[in-house]
């Protein structure tokens, strides 16, 4: 079993920035993905950005492109998700998750562990 454990989140003005963190624990996978996903009040889980496990290969969102980064530092098991340019509409629940398949993955059912999100609220 993988175990996920996020932070980072927290109430920010529009415009501001907040770096969550994604700590992994238990069996990690080399060579898997991990991703970040989002869930705002009565919307599905969307997509947000994703890293495979070299750090060479990612992937996001085109509602973040330009102003999330993500990143990790394999030595901590911990992957990062770095948000500049906030939008009130970047408010959501965030989630990491961990695939079992190879390379980077965008759909939430390719994802075998989740954590148990964190809160990000973005004021205007």
């Amino acid at each position: 079993q993988v175990q996920l454990v996020e932070s980072g989140g927290g109430l920010v003005q529009a415009g501001g920035s907040l770096r969550l963190s994604c700590a992994a624990s238990g069996r990690t996978f080399s060579d898997h993905a991990t991703g970040w996903f989002r869930q705002a009040p009565g919307k599905e889980r969307e997509f947000v950005a994703a890293i495979t496990w070299s750090g060479r290969t990612t992937s996001y969102a085109d509602s973040v492109k330009g102003r999330f980064t993500v990143s990790r530092d394999n030595a901590k098991n911990t992957v990062y998700l770095q948000m500049n340019s906030l939008k009130p509409e970047d408010t959501a629940v965030y989630y990491c998750a961990v695939t079992r398949i190879l390379g980077v993955r965008i759909e939430r059912y390719e994802y075998d562990y989740w954590g148990q999100g964190t809160q990000v609220t973005v004021s205007s």
